[in-house]
């Protein structure tokens, strides 16, 4: 059997040379502007809460036609506030509404005028 050599000791570290006083610094460079970070919007109190808007009409809203107190008879889709157009006459109204709910596939409804269904859906 061969003898077996003792493990290599590793060799004594020399210490780092010591560093100079008088050496010149690097040239400084120019640094770039910082950027500022986007500002972020102020966060709303929890408490107050934005009406709901109202939703579009849907596709099956009919269209409205009733009576305005100026004697008008004005034209809108349910869910709607936005008046589409006033007529003089009822007739002219019906006509108009019968034309557009033909052409988008909604029905009409007229209202009443006078007596005690006044505001109400006609039945026809």
């Amino acid at each position: 059997m061969p003898a077996k050599k003792p493990a290599a000791k590793p060799a004594p570290k020399k210490p780092a040379p010591a560093k100079k006083a008088a050496a010149k610094p690097a040239p400084a460079k120019k640094a770039a502007p910082a950027k500022k970070p986007a500002a972020k919007p102020a966060a709303k109190p929890a408490a107050k809460k934005p009406a709901p808007k109202k939703a579009a009409p849907s596709a099956n809203a009919s269209y409205h036609l009733s009576k305005r107190e100026d004697g008008k008879w004005q034209l809108f889709i349910t869910g709607s506030d936005k008046v589409i157009k006033t007529f003089a006459t009822k007739a002219e109204g019906e006509a108009y509404a019968k034309e557009k709910a033909e052409n988008t596939g909604r029905a009409v409804l007229a209202h009443n005028s006078k007596g005690a269904n006044k505001g109400k859906i006609a039945k026809k």
